[in-house]
């Protein structure tokens, strides 16, 4: 079955049941064009990044929020319809769709810059169709604007790989010039290794797949080691991508005095028992990081430019997500997978 939008129609995958990507929880659609609403973007989409959060989704690690829904959310689009309240994009213009899709913006957690805890807050992908699709619509408030002249498919991993690792960063405290250490070493660990090069750290890269670690060095780690061992010195600051709990003792006590554990994932597996005076005493912190504010985007798309961060990317067409899903199952993407609608 071939996939691409006809009159009326528009064309992509569905998480119709839940269960190990091997079960195949993706289903191919077609559905009728959505009609964007007043403060709405209708996008062709260009290119879709695949984040592990889809790979939560369709596995059910993250229980879905409403039937059939279409996942991704690291989308490129060009407008193609827009509400007759929006104002900032013209049609053809090109656009990101991210994670973070709506917030009330009155509780207490939005009023004071903290709307990644609003509590109604939504998603992209899990509570509305996303970008594994070749048009989708995207809320003209929570979408940013692209720079026309790079490729799509290295935009795609910006918007979701890249903002939660700026935002995982930036809860880890580093210090100038800082240790940082990061497990795992995935689309959003590659990315946020050269923002930590850029701002000067020395970064130790722990992960379990050998192309990573070889991709780590080549990207200006200082060292590259297997997850669980330690690394050549002592952390000030570590980032978990992985969503593995049992790493979670293992960074801790990579940590030297008053260091700081962020965990970036939606998603981890149970935490084994801590012991206090290896993992936590002396003032070494563990923090989550729980999705990201308009703003931190805004800054790591400015960063992003700033610093000509390149994304390591695999490109799939459309017709193929099922297959790059079971790609990053099995830590077979070398960096971050991507969906081009039309790319075969």
């Amino acid at each position: 079955m071939a996939l691409g939008s006809t009159a009326g129609q528009l064309s992509g995958w569905a998480v119709e049941r839940t269960g190990p990507i091997a079960s195949g929880p993706l289903a191919m659609v077609r559905r009728p064009v959505p009609e964007p609403g007043p403060h709405d973007l209708l996008l062709r989409v260009e290119a879709c990044g695949v984040c592990r959060t889809d790979l939560h989704l369709a596995e059910g690690d993250l229980p879905p929020h409403r039937p059939s829904t279409v996942p991704g959310h690291e989308i490129v689009g060009r407008v193609i319809a827009a509400g007759e309240r929006t104002s900032r994009f013209r049609l053809g213009a090109r656009v990101g769709g991210a994670w973070l899709r709506d917030t009330c913006g009155t509780c207490r957690y939005c009023l004071r810059g903290q709307e990644n805890l609003c509590p109604a807050s939504q998603y992209t992908g899990w509570d509305a169709d996303g970008g594994f699709a070749d048009i989708t619509v995207v809320p003209e408030d929570y979408a940013y604007a692209l720079p026309e002249d790079a490729e799509a498919a290295q935009l795609a991993p910006l918007l979701c790989a890249g903002i939660i690792g700026f935002r995982a960063l930036r809860r880890s405290e580093l210090p100038p010039g800082g240790r940082l250490g990061i497990y795992g070493f995935g689309a959003s660990a590659h990315l946020a290794l050269q923002v930590a090069l850029a701002d000067g750290a020395r970064v130790h890269v722990l992960t379990r797949a050998e192309q990573a670690r070889r991709l780590a060095l080549e990207l200006g780690a200082s060292s590259a080691r297997d997850a669980d061992d330690a690394p050549p010195e002592p952390l000030d600051s570590a980032i978990l991508f992985a969503p593995v709990g049992n790493l979670v003792p293992v960074a801790l006590a990579a940590l030297d005095r008053g260091g700081k554990l962020a965990v970036a994932g939606i998603h981890l597996t149970d935490i084994p028992a801590l012991n206090y005076q290896r993992h936590l005493f002396q003032e070494r912190d563990l923090r989550s990081v729980t999705s990201n504010t308009r703003q931190d985007g805004r800054d790591f798309l400015a960063t992003a430019e700033r610093i000509g961060i390149r994304a390591t990317v695999t490109t799939y067409p459309l017709s193929r997500a099922d297959q790059a899903l079971a790609d990053l199952a099995a830590d077979r993407v070398n960096g971050a997978a991507v969906l081009i609608p039309g790319g075969g």
